[in-house]
Formats: C-alpha cells, structure tokens, sequence
C-alpha cells in the first residue's frame, strides 16, 4: 500500500496537477492539506473519475483537509474529539486495514505570540487524541503538514532555523518528538539518514532552484506498521511545474 501526503495549497488551484500526480504516481491513499474549498465545491467526481473515493472537511480560502483512496475510507472522524476548533485541519478514516491520521497542524506565526501558543495547545490535544486511536488502531499512519521540521538535517540552514524561530523551535520538536513516543516513527528517517531533502521550498529568492527548503510533511508509522515500512521519500516532480503548490509529495509504501 502506498500512502501519500500533500499540501496542495488551494485544490481549486491544483487540481489538475493534483489529477496528473495521482495517474502518474498512482498511490493507494493521498491525504491532502489546505484543499481551501468548501464542502459543496470539492472536485469530487473529478477525483471519482481519477479513481478515487473522497472523504473531506473543508473551509472557504483557508486550511481543509482530504483522504482520497481507491478502496472506500470508513469510520470518518473530523476534527479533534473534545477540542473546540472552528479550522478544518484534521480528518481520519480507516482504510483496509490501515487508520489513516491527516493532519494540517498550526502554522504558530511567530515564537511567543498567541497562534504559537494555540500550536502548542492543539498539539497536545492530537496527543491525547492518538493514545486512543493507536489503542483502536494498532495500524496507524499519521501523516500531514506538521509545520514542523524534526531536526537539523531536515533544514537547509541550522543557523537560521534555531530552536527560537517558528517550525524549528524546542517547544515544537518537543511536542513533535511526544508524539513520537507513543510509538510512531518518522518514515523517511527509516530509510533515509542523510541531510538536504526537503518538501517545502519557499516562492520566493528561487528557493527551490537553490534547494532553500525545509522538511516538514511527514509520513509517522506505528511500531506495529514499522515492520512493514518497505520504503518511504518525498517525491519533488510537482514541485517543478507550473504554478505548484510549495510543497512537495511526502510517501510511504506498506507491504503486508
């Protein structure tokens, strides 16, 4: 099983980018990120004649979020249980025998100011949301925009992206890295330990031509789907068209 995650930054815009990926790379699941369209607008037949069943939550010109799969997703949930939040960033289905956890998480602004703190709270409340989902669901893959980026390999200058700048600070890897001990693992990191490959490359200063980027779409894998993470990487192809979204593909491939 293939899974995939993209940030598509405005489906409206990206849709035909988006119906291209999906014929040439073929995954099994796509969760996308900042789809920026109301329920009544997603290009759901569209994606139905692509091959695909759609499942989403979506809010006009900012965040939504979508799981599209060539088998039918179930047992839907939107949004955070218990946490009020009026943003459309989270949406889980299962699909086969895998739970699939998307996630746009809080951009946070700047370190200090009121949205960093709300990151920092809507991150503990995913927290405590996933105890009980890996509890459900011992096959979990939670994968997004975390706007975060784990280390330093995963930015193209440690010096700037420092433990006190936005997406990179201590506060956000530590909640990142809380995460991760209930028992999910970085999938590219299992495959992948070198520096320098990024899924997010500003428009501007030619920040892709000059590979100015950051990692920060991740694909995490539960202990009991480790076993089974045959391969895992961020496919940069989009990124090179026209009019792209900034982000790149992050995937992960599931054997047995």
């Amino acid at each position: 099983m293939k899974i995939a995650s993209w940030n598509v930054n405005s489906l409206n815009v990206r849709l035909p980018h988006l119906q291209q990926w999906l014929a040439d790379f073929a995954p099994d699941v796509a969760a996308l990120q900042e789809t920026k369209l109301e329920d009544a607008r997603f290009p759901d037949d569209a994606l139905a004649a692509a091959g695909y069943r759609s499942v989403f939550a979506g809010q006009k010109t900012y965040n939504g979020v979508a799981i599209l799969s060539r088998e039918s997703a179930r047992d839907v949930q939107i949004g955070i249980p218990g946490f009020d939040d009026g943003q459309q960033r989270v949406i889980a289905a299962t699909v086969g025998d895998v739970r699939i956890v998307n996630l746009y998480v809080v951009n946070g602004q700047d370190v200090g100011t009121d949205k960093y703190a709300y990151k920092l709270r809507w991150l503990e409340a995913v927290h405590g949301w996933l105890i009980k989902e890996l509890l459900a669901h011992p096959r979990l893959v939670v994968l997004g925009d975390f706007n975060i980026a784990p280390d330093d390999r995963d930015v193209h200058d440690p010096a700037v992206w420092n433990d006190e700048h936005i997406l990179t600070s201590t506060a956000e890897r530590t909640a990142l890295q809380k995460l991760c001990t209930l028992g999910l693992h970085d999938a590219y990191r299992l495959h992948h330990d070198g520096a320098g490959e990024f899924s997010w490359w500003d428009y501007r200063q030619a920040a892709f031509r000059r590979n100015l980027g950051l990692r920060i779409d991740l694909t995490l894998v539960s202990d009991a789907l480790r076993p089974h993470c045959v391969a895992a990487g961020i496919d940069r192809e989009p990124r090179t068209w026209d009019r792209p979204s900034d982000h790149a593909p992050a995937w992960v491939e599931l054997a047995g």
